[in-house]
């Protein structure tokens, strides 16, 4: 596990993370987004909960965002991909600089496992609210294909801006979305709207509802680890 700086092979721009494996040399990766006012070690724990015995060793990135004031908080200064300044999640409600901003510092991330011998479609970019949020913006807007997608309990940010800066490379990626039906932050039909909104536009989309509120649940955690392994295997 790496914990903390970047490596001194990274560049000054990659965020600090922390990091497991599943085995020596791995060959793929996982980058996964965490949650408002959380860190990267948020979902460090749920790699024990993954079976990827059928696969080659598997790298997880788990990056800490970066500070900054919260509007909603109080102006609290936690980690977070984007400021959120309204509860309402009106279209385009959210920092659209902050979502770039963080949209590149993902690219950064993407570099570095490229520099680490993992080809982008090798890499799948994951992430749980705020973060799940910055995935699918981030993804979708990726130059070169990536294996797959999986973003839980959010929805699709700056969705009017989608059809002009779409990648074509990702058209047909594979996306896991998932929502808990309960949940009192990001309401769950908003995450459903958003993936109707997908579809409709061609994506190759699994909505999944879970009788959770805004967590993962077991039964969703089985869903997940059934996918990733389906799409890394699809990658070789």
């Amino acid at each position: 596990m790496i914990d903390g700086e970047p490596t001194a092979a990274a560049t000054a721009t990659v965020l600090p993370t922390v990091e497991r494996t599943t085995g020596e040399s791995p060959q793929c990766a996982i980058i996964w987004l965490h949650g408002l006012g959380a860190d990267g070690h948020d979902f460090e724990p749920i790699v024990d909960e993954f079976d990827f015995d059928q696969l080659p060793a598997v790298r997880f990135v788990f990056p800490h965002a970066p500070m900054r004031p919260v509007t909603i908080n109080g102006g609290f200064v936690m980690r977070a991909w984007y400021d959120i300044v309204s509860p309402d999640f009106a279209p385009g409600r959210e920092e659209g600089e902050h979502v770039r901003e963080s949209a590149r510092q993902i690219e950064a991330l993407l570099a570095r496992e490229n520099a680490r011998g993992i080809p982008d479609g090798r890499i799948v970019l994951a992430g749980f609210s705020q973060g799940g949020v910055i995935a699918l913006h981030s993804g979708l807007r990726h130059s070169r294909r990536l294996a797959g997608i999986l973003a839980l309990s959010c929805y699709l940010p700056q969705a009017d801006t989608l059809a002009t800066e779409a990648q074509a490379a990702n058209s047909d990626v594979p996306i896991f979305m998932a929502h808990g039906r309960a949940d009192p932050v990001i309401p769950y039909d908003l995450g459903k709207r958003s993936a109707r909104l997908l579809q409709a536009q061609g994506y190759k989309l699994q909505w999944h509802g879970y009788a959770t509120a805004h967590s993962v649940c077991l039964e969703e955690l089985e869903d997940i680890g059934g996918w990733l392994n389906r799409v890394l295997a699809d990658a070789f």
